[in-house]
């Protein structure tokens, strides 16, 4: 019989797009992330992707002394492959967002393949009152805001933390990313096997609509045949459909509260560990199965968690 295919389900514990008034339980602070974190593996994700939060003020921190407080406790809680942002927020300069990787040194981090307008303003027509002073001007301030990737800022990021053996989940928000890495990859800069994360749905990127994700799932096969792992991020409302949709056509997912605050229409969910139980139930529900933490650092030739610097 036929090997059963292995899906790698990544979670996505905290972000920077949402606010902390949009949900009560998007997690802030060292604690609180860890425990999603945490909850999110025992769930199920193979992969853990992160960013840091004040816990008073649940700003987006990209210090790594404000990573250093959570990084530990979850890689001696679980064997998860933890990645850690090098995109941080849209407003954070190139070299503040690399300080995380470039010093912890993990296993995957990830990293944006191109300069994108990243619109956050729309959600000021759905949330009219904040907790905190800086939540409007941050998502009114997307309005006029290129999240700045150029081709010398991700040539930075590749070769600064080369020497510490990090490989990269690739995030493609347009497909015009994908012919970025194609370039990166012609260079020598990376190697392969590529994770590439295909994202839609986010205001400036590609749009949801299930051409879309076929129209980029070809570009990736035409530039890289068989060298790649590809995963889908669909935002919002999209993300577990989007998700499935992917799975069908050969896809590791994506899921999430940076992604979506929401486990169904209506209905915030509570934590990450949510999620991943639901996309879970769908993939197995398609007769797929789940890769442990070993069989996704097989899959994306990762150096192992006792070579991190934490």
């Amino acid at each position: 019989m036929p090997k059963t295919r292995k899906v790698i389900i990544t979670c996505a514990v905290t972000g920077a797009i949402h606010t902390p008034s949009m949900s009560s339980y998007l997690p802030k602070g060292a604690d609180a992330i860890a425990e999603s974190a945490i909850g999110a593996a025992e769930a199920g994700a193979a992969i853990l992707h992160l960013h840091a939060r004040d816990a008073q003020t649940g700003r987006p921190d990209q210090t790594p002394d404000a990573f250093r407080e959570f990084l530990p406790r979850i890689k001696s809680s679980t064997d998860a492959v933890i990645n850690i942002t090098t995109g941080g927020a849209p407003t954070m300069s190139v070299e503040e967002r690399l300080q995380p990787a470039l010093k912890c040194g993990p296993e995957l981090a990830s990293l944006n393949m191109g300069s994108i307008n990243f619109g956050l303003f729309p959600m000021l027509g759905r949330y009219k009152e904040f907790e905190h002073e800086w939540e409007r001007a941050y998502l009114e301030g997307s309005h006029d805001l290129v999240f700045k990737n150029t081709f010398k800022d991700i040539e930075h990021i590749l070769t600064a933390c080369s020497a510490n053996g990090t490989r990269f989940e690739f995030e493609c928000y347009d497909v015009g990313h994908l012919y970025n890495l194609a370039h990166f990859l012609d260079r020598g800069l990376i190697e392969p096997p590529l994770f590439i994360q295909t994202v839609f749905g986010i205001l400036g990127g590609i749009g949801p609509h299930p051409e879309d994700l076929m129209h980029m799932r070809r570009t990736a096969d035409r530039l890289f045949g068989q060298d790649y792992q590809w995963s889908i991020l669909g935002a919002g409302r999209n993300q577990m459909p989007l998700a499935t949709m992917g799975a069908t056509m050969g896809a590791n997912v994506r899921v999430g509260l940076e992604d979506s605050l929401w486990i169904r229409p209506g209905e915030l969910a509570q934590t990450n560990a949510s999620q991943v139980e639901r996309i879970r139930g769908i993939l197995e529900g398609l007769s797929l199965e789940i890769a442990t933490p070993e069989e996704a650092r097989e899959l994306l030739a990762l150096k192992g968690a006792e070579n991190v610097n934490f």
